[in-house]
């Protein structure tokens, strides 16, 4: 399956935001952009953000990110290996990787920058100007964004939840767009589609894709602060079906078809929430199904040791598709998320 015909594109070259790269040049080349930030450790240095450009010459560019959160870790294993074994003699056009787009998460084992707090899958467009995890979504929205025909941050759940392996999708935000989303979903061929609403975080890589008028999915590839075998080998095998689909990789080498995935939505009753504190238990696995009213979750009470667990039931019929990790919870916690089974999406 073809995800359309994407115009053939010669990139230009690029200014000082980037060492090592021309953008315009075809082979393999491994570089940096830079973030400027002034403090104890950083002062008089930049703080590099890693980007590998794979070209044949003008052609499709896809962009690939990775490291948009630290602990995230099948989608930056997958990037290291396509920036090692991508060959621009297998391609008819660009790949673009950046396999730890928030560095400072990625070397701190952190959701968030250890520098400045930020959260970069909240800080797009982000300002030149502005501080560590700001200049990062500012390099690859202003910089990289406009180069590329698709985009594809590869997301898990981190540390503190894991995912049902899936492509997570923003509904919308025009019918061209939706439609080479839902093809993207397909040739990816995770066992899950999560859709969601327009525009669910506004500071979003996905959010700055539909801005741009460019097709944008994420992943969310199980969790739990390491790597899923499994999952990253749903997700290594899918890869060379996307880029065979986008024309970039030749077809020859694209991988075969898969079955169709399980079509999920996330809605406002998905979440299943504490509203004390204590231990929680879960009553359900990932991937389960469950109704409406069926007991999912439990809360112990860490201190009041005659009280009864609080009991949480499901606010809709639908999948398991999130399940916390860390056990200790406070009120506002969610435990677990519910996704409701929907009709197959066709393009």
């Amino acid at each position: 399956m073809k995800l359309g015909t994407l115009p053939a594109r010669q990139l230009a070259p690029v200014g000082s935001a980037f060492s090592g790269i021309d953008f315009s040049a075809p082979g393999k080349q491994l570089g940096y952009g830079h973030v400027v930030h002034s403090d104890n450790v950083h002062d008089g240095s930049v703080i590099p953000v890693p980007v590998a450009v794979i070209s044949s010459g003008p052609g499709p560019v896809a962009l690939l990110v990775a490291g948009t959160h630290g602990d995230e870790y099948e989608g930056q294993v997958l990037a290291h290996e396509l920036i090692r074994e991508l060959d621009p003699e297998r391609l008819t056009g660009t790949v673009i990787v950046v396999p730890a787009a928030n560095s400072p998460a990625v070397r701190g084992a952190a959701r968030v920058s250890p520098i400045d707090a930020g959260n970069l899958n909240r800080s797009y467009p982000g300002r030149a100007d502005g501080g560590p995890t700001e200049q990062v979504a500012a390099l690859i929205a202003g910089e990289l964004l406009p180069r590329a025909d698709f985009v594809i941050d590869m997301h898990s759940g981190g540390s503190n939840s894991t995912y049902l392996p899936c492509a997570f999708i923003y509904r919308g935000p025009d019918e061209g767009l939706w439609g080479a989303k839902l093809r993207a979903a397909r040739l990816l061929g995770l066992p899950y589609v999560m859709v969601v609403g327009p525009m669910l975080e506004p500071g979003s890589l996905s959010s700055a894709g539909d801005l741009a008028g460019i097709p944008t999915i994420s992943t969310e590839i199980s969790g739990a602060g390491t790597v899923d075998r499994q999952a990253l080998g749903c997700l290594r095998r899918g890869m060379d079906a996307l880029l065979g689909g986008l024309g970039i990789l030749k077809d020859d080498l694209g991988a075969a078809p898969v079955a169709d995935p399980q079509w999920l939505g996330l809605v406002p009753e998905s979440p299943v929430t504490s509203s004390v504190a204590g231990l929680f238990e879960p009553l359900v696995d990932l991937g389960d199904t469950v109704a409406a009213g069926q007991p999912v979750a439990r809360v112990h009470f860490i201190d009041e040791l005659d009280r009864p667990p609080r009991l949480f039931t499901a606010r809709t019929d639908g999948v398991v598709a999130i399940l916390r990790r860390p056990t200790v919870v406070s009120p506002g916690s969610h435990m677990l998320h519910i996704a409701r089974a929907l009709d197959p999406l066709d393009p």
